[in-house]
C-alpha cells in the first residue's frame, strides 16, 4: 500500500502566534516600501504637470499620476489590514502568555499550601502549650530556689523602729567623740626640706641635722 500511494509528508510543528506576527509585520514592511517608490514616482509625475501646458502630452502624464495612485491607494489598504492582524495576534498572544503566568502562580500557590498542610501536620498547639506551662514552672521553681538561698538566718529579731533611733543616736556620738586632734600634729609637722640636701645644715636651735632634717648623732 505505501508503494502505490506513497509515504505521507511528515507534519512539522504548528504554527504560532509569535512566528505569524513576524511574517505579518514583514509583508506590511515589504509593502510601506512599495508605497514609498510610487510616493517618489507621483512626486516626479506632479513636478512635470507644474511645467507643461494642458494639452494632451500633459493629461497623459495625469492618467499615469492617477493610476499610480490607485496603486497606492490599494497597497495602503493592505498595509492598514496586515497592521491590523498583526495587532490582533499580538492582543491574542499576550493574553495567553497572561494565562499561562497565571497557570503558573496557581500551581506554585497549590503547592505552597501542600507543604503548609504538611508542617502544620507536625506542629502540635497542645505540646506546645505544655511547653510553655513547663517553662513557667521551671521559672517559678527557680525563683523560689533563689529566695531560699537568699533567706537569712541566727539573726534575732529585733524591732526596726528602735533599730533606726539607736542608728541617729550613733551619729550624734560619732559627732561629739570626734578628735580632730591629729590635724593639729600634722599642721606643726616640720615642712619637707626642699632642693639638694645639705651636709651642714643646721635647725632653728642651731643643732646640726643631716639631709633629712633629722638631728645627727655624733660619732663616738
Amino acid at each position: 500500500m505505501n508503494r502505490i500511494f506513497g509515504l505521507g509528508k511528515p507534519k512539522g510543528p504548528p504554527p504560532n502566534l509569535t512566528d505569524c506576527i513576524g511574517n505579518v509585520d514583514s509583508r506590511a514592511e515589504s509593502i510601506d516600501k512599495k508605497i514609498s517608490r510610487l510616493d517618489a514616482e507621483l512626486f516626479k509625475y506632479k513636478e512635470q504637470m507644474k511645467k507643461m501646458r494642458d494639452g494632451p502630452a500633459k493629461n497623459m502624464v495625469k492618467q499615469k499620476a492617477l493610476r499610480v495612485l490607485k496603486q497606492k491607494r490599494m497597497y495602503e489598504g493592505q498595509r492598514d489590514n496586515l497592521t491590523q492582524q498583526s495587532f490582533n495576534m499580538e492582543q491574542a498572544n499576550y493574553t495567553i502568555q497572561t494565562l499561562k503566568d497565571t497557570k503558573t502562580t496557581v500551581d506554585a500557590m497549590k503547592i505552597g499550601a501542600k507543604e503548609m498542610k504538611k508542617a502544620y501536620k507536625k506542629v502540635k498547639i497542645d505540646q506546645i502549650e505544655d511547653l510553655q506551662d513547663q517553662l513557667e514552672d521551671m521559672m517559678e521553681d527557680a525563683n523560689e530556689v533563689q529566695e531560699a538561698l537568699s533567706r537569712s538566718y541566727g539573726t534575732p529579731e529585733l524591732d526596726e523602729d528602735d533599730l533606726a533611733a539607736e542608728l541617729d543616736a550613733l551619729g550624734d556620738d560619732l559627732l561629739m567623740d570626734e578628735d580632730s586632734s591629729y590635724l593639729d600634729e600634722a599642721s606643726s609637722a616640720p615642712d619637707i626640706p626642699e632642693g639638694m640636701p645639705n651636709k651642714e645644715k643646721t635647725n632653728k636651735d642651731g643643732v646640726l641635722v643631716d639631709e633629712f632634717g633629722l638631728p645627727q648623732i655624733p660619732a663616738t
